[in-house]
């Protein structure tokens, strides 16, 4: 499977010597509360949506804290899409469209998903100072800045900062965040505010070369184990900070 623990893209991160604190512990309190703190230290955890939903778990960081190493991880270890989930404020101030509105193209007119109603995703972009773009250190940039606009939207212009199209996918929130819909994008980002941490997340899905498929929980699991990572549930986020985000 693309998760493998021996992967050279692996970076360690400071969770990994507290196995206490990795994995799901069986109190999703507790699982919750180690979650927030690991992106407030800007560390990665797992979150999976819901069997229900895509069924997928998700490699997460706060955008401000990832570096090569981290885009490295994800490639290796998750093998997603890199994407950067913004919340709707912050996607409002700069003008960032959903996809499908924008896209004059046919395939863009009946967007049947099996999982939701509409997709979160926005533009692809590059940070002007990368060269392609899609090398690790190239994405670190685009993704550490966007993390910056992100934490002051009123003193950036978007466009002279980033180009379109690029590598690194945005992903626009629900307003309402989880009161709306509860995908990674929204998961990610309540997270991050329950950390006091701008509102753009880092999501990639985790894959399993094995079956071709998603990860299964039970390897994502043992994954975060391993390394010793958290993680959540989705609904377990729902239920314990739902109600304690801002929505910003």
């Amino acid at each position: 499977m693309t998760a493998d623990a021996s992967g050279s893209g692996s970076e360690s991160t400071g969770a990994e010597s507290t196995g206490a604190e990795s994995g799901g512990s069986g109190d999703s309190t507790g699982d919750i509360e180690r979650a927030v703190a690991a992106v407030r230290r800007g560390e990665p955890v797992l979150i999976h949506d819901a069997a229900d939903r895509e069924g997928e778990t998700d490699l997460v960081y706060p955008a401000g804290a990832v570096t090569p190493e981290a885009v490295a991880r994800m490639r290796n270890d998750a093998g997603g899409l890199v994407c950067v989930a913004l919340s709707d404020a912050v996607a409002r101030a700069f003008e960032l469209p959903y996809r499908q509105d924008v896209m004059d193209h046919p395939a863009a007119a009946d967007h049947d998903l099996g999982y939701d109603e509409r997709s979160s995703f926005s533009l692809t972009v590059n940070h002007r100072d990368t060269y392609t773009g899609i090398t690790d250190v190239d994405r670190t940039l685009t993704i550490t800045r966007l993390a910056e606009a992100a934490a002051d939207p009123a003193t950036v212009e978007f466009a002279a900062e980033f180009r379109a199209p690029g590598h690194v996918h945005l992903l626009r929130a629900a307003p309402g965040l989880v009161a709306d819909r509860e995908g990674h994008t929204e998961l990610a980002l309540v997270l991050a505010a329950a950390a006091d941490r701008p509102p753009a997340m880092v999501v990639c899905e985790m894959l399993d070369d094995g079956t071709g498929g998603a990860l299964l929980p039970a390897a994502a699991r043992e994954y975060a184990q391993r390394h010793g990572l958290v993680y959540v549930e989705g609904s377990e986020v729902v239920r314990a900070l739902a109600a304690d985000e801002s929505g910003n």
